[in-house]
């Protein structure tokens, strides 16, 4: 029986999926292989009719260019008991390709572990992949998807500065990001919002909606003094994965919960709920201000890569057979600005109970250095006597002491 890979995706979808799975296809069809695409992630991997699309070079060739995903994609996690060889041995794999984030990658590990103890040898290279920017690749090489969801983010998030310049009022922008702030640092830096929140922010209090508010506030009561009653203000939705169970239970937002008690964050508009509480403050404060949340999210994930992500992606897809070919496996594929390929392995990057460490962004970096020190507007000390027009302590709207920096 002739060799055979197979591809799966894993997690959500990021721009340049089709690009890396067009890729990888090609490289290994001009090998002589087959190249055996599976829907539904891991899902689909140990079903027992698994859903197999058997990848041709027409069918690479078209899907290159396309956003989402050509293989449907699934946040399935497999139990060990879930583990079987039976798709492994029938089509003779050779090697397994995951696409994905790092729960993508820690379960190929699982599998390759499950198979060696069933003699059946298989290679797994992981292919990493969010729009969040969150993997600890070397070099600072960005994750691929982040790029051209960034684009996508900043093409949304400009109209919607346009807009508040336009009606003279205030947006909210949620950006996605699970616990790191890449997302909304890099569209809001390169919309020059006057206000960024990001997790990564508060490395010396605690994150609350309070300080979110204030810092949101400190922006609107700046522009105030400088003439400007419109802006926007964008906040990561990772400032949520540092909060209290305690302070989002006590914001006086409905939330629905879960079996064990759980806020259900996924079921709400993080948006909405920056907004609502800005909206109180403002009227307990006496302050005229019209604001409207916007959601960035869903909108970023699918749309087509851009020429970055469309070179980054092929180069990951060639860096799998190149890696492959040199006998590797449980590792990540990564591919420097110059094109070189090298292996990352997993053993490297996860901490004590195997998860892989995300990387935040670095507030010592020069960039956002920066942007924090020269690119937002908010009140300092010598804005302190126009300020009080407007708040009795403008002290407590300071965006340094608020942040104790």
């Amino acid at each position: 029986m002739k060799e055979a890979i197979a591809i799966l995706c894993g997690g959500g979808p990021a721009p340049g999926i089709n690009s890396v799975i067009s890729s990888v296809s090609q490289v290994f069809l001009k090998d002589g292989y087959r190249v055996l695409g599976i829907h539904n992630g891991y899902q689909g991997l140990f079903a027992d009719n698994p859903i197999v699309e058997e990848i041709d070079f027409g069918f690479a060739d078209a899907i290159h260019k396309r956003g989402g995903s050509a293989l449907r994609m699934s946040r399935y996690k497999p139990k060990d008991g879930d583990f079987k060889t039976d798709f492994f041995i029938n089509n003779n794999l050779q090697l397994l390709v995951t696409i994905g984030g790092d729960d993508t990658a820690s379960t190929a590990n699982r599998i390759s572990k499950y198979l060696r103890e069933h003699d059946v040898s298989i290679q797994n290279i992981h292919v990493p992949k969010t729009i969040d920017n969150d993997l600890p690749l070397p070099e600072d090489t960005p994750t691929f998807g982040y790029q051209s969801a960034k684009q996508e983010g900043v093409r949304i998030a400009q109209t919607i500065y346009e807009d508040a310049r336009t009606s003279g009022n205030w947006f909210v922008v949620a950006a996605m990001g699970r616990e790191a702030g890449h997302l909304a640092f890099g569209i809001g830096a390169a919309c020059h919002f006057p206000m960024i929140i990001i997790p990564e922010m508060f490395n010396n209090v605690k994150v609350t909606f309070d300080k979110i508010t204030r810092l949101i506030i400190s922006a609107i009561i700046k522009r105030k003094l400088l003439d400007i009653n419109y802006g926007v203000a964008i906040v990561s939705e990772g400032v949520f994965h540092f909060m209290s169970e305690e302070e989002i239970k006590n914001s006086d937002i409905n939330f629905t919960y879960d079996e064990h008690g759980h806020p259900e964050l996924g079921n709400v508009s993080k948006a909405h709920i920056f907004n609502i509480l800005l909206q109180n403050k403002l009227r307990e404060l006496g302050i005229k201000v019209k604001s409207r949340p916007v959601e960035l999210g869903y909108e970023l994930r699918c749309v087509q890569p851009t020429a970055f992500d469309l070179m980054y992606c092929a180069l990951l897809g060639y860096g799998v057979k190149k890696l492959f070919d040199e006998g590797r496996t449980g590792c990540m594929v990564t591919a420097s600005p110059s094109g070189k390929i090298s292996p990352l392995y997993l053993d490297d990057v996860t901490d004590e109970s195997g998860k892989v460490k995300p990387r935040l962004v670095n507030l010592k970096g020069d960039k956002p250095k920066l942007v924090f020190n020269n690119g937002l507007q908010f009140l300092e000390p010598g804005d302190y006597e126009a300020a009080k027009d407007y708040v009795a302590n403008p002290k407590d709207y300071d965006f340094r002491n608020i942040l104790n920096w």
